[in-house]
């Protein structure tokens, strides 16, 4: 624990508690059932806390949602903010000295980005964040806007510039940008395909094993990454 969380009162440390109780079932209950679908007594009671919780602590079941979302920014930025934060530092550093990104080193940052990703959403632990950030990609509300602005636009963008240092082009490019989605994609669909997953590879779950297979794989996918002889690919 934290110094602050130790100097919090009895009375505080209760209420933090209640509220990240509310924000953790939020996050499963909205997932499951998108923000229409998802009432008040059925957030209130997944926590286990009485319903004047949610217009204590967030005003209302929008500021939950509002607040479910940068929950979940913050639980995907405790994997990942370390990473980006250090392959951020080294990539501004270049721009600071006129240097550019080398293409083994650009490389070497985004197989760590997949293979972080790999570890991430292939977890049961992004069950629940996979069903909620879905629902927001196919109806966005203004909790899409705010992961998007800060987790997946910085995230995208990042890896954007890695590819266009392997290509050897313009990172802003229509053909690099296509690139970055699709090799995204190629690891999110361990996730949002779990089951045809499992099914054809056989598997009857995702464990350790598992895990180091795809991250092997995103390796394998990093190296195969260039252009066809006479042009782009």
């Amino acid at each position: 624990m934290t110094q602050e969380h130790d100097n919090q009162s009895p009375a505080s440390a209760r209420a933090e508690i209640a509220r990240q109780k509310m924000l953790s079932a939020a996050l499963d209950v909205f997932g499951r059932y998108g923000f229409d679908g998802a009432s008040t007594r059925q957030l209130t009671d997944t926590a286990g806390v009485n319903l004047q919780a949610i217009p204590y602590y967030f005003g209302s079941k929008e500021g939950l949602y509002i607040a479910t979302a940068e929950y979940l920014m913050m639980r995907i930025n405790t994997h990942v903010g370390d990473m980006r934060a250090r392959v951020g530092a080294h990539l501004l550093a270049l721009d600071a000295g006129g240097k550019p990104l080398a293409e083994a080193e650009a490389r070497r940052f985004l197989t760590e980005i997949l293979q972080t990703m790999v570890t991430l959403f292939v977890s049961k632990e992004s069950e629940s964040w996979a069903r909620f950030l879905i629902r927001e990609q196919m109806e966005p509300t203004e909790a899409f806007a705010r992961v998007y602005q800060g987790l997946m636009r910085p995230m995208i963008e990042m890896s954007r510039r890695l590819i266009g240092a392997i290509l050897h082009e313009d990172p802003a490019s229509e053909h690099v940008r296509l690139r970055t989605f699709t090799l995204l994609g190629s690891i999110l669909v361990f996730r949002v395909a779990h089951a045809a997953v499992l099914a054809q590879m056989e598997w009857d779950g995702v464990g350790p094993e598992q895990v180091e297979t795809v991250r092997r794989l995103a390796a394998e996918l990093v190296d195969t990454i260039g252009p066809l002889n006479g042009g782009a690919a």
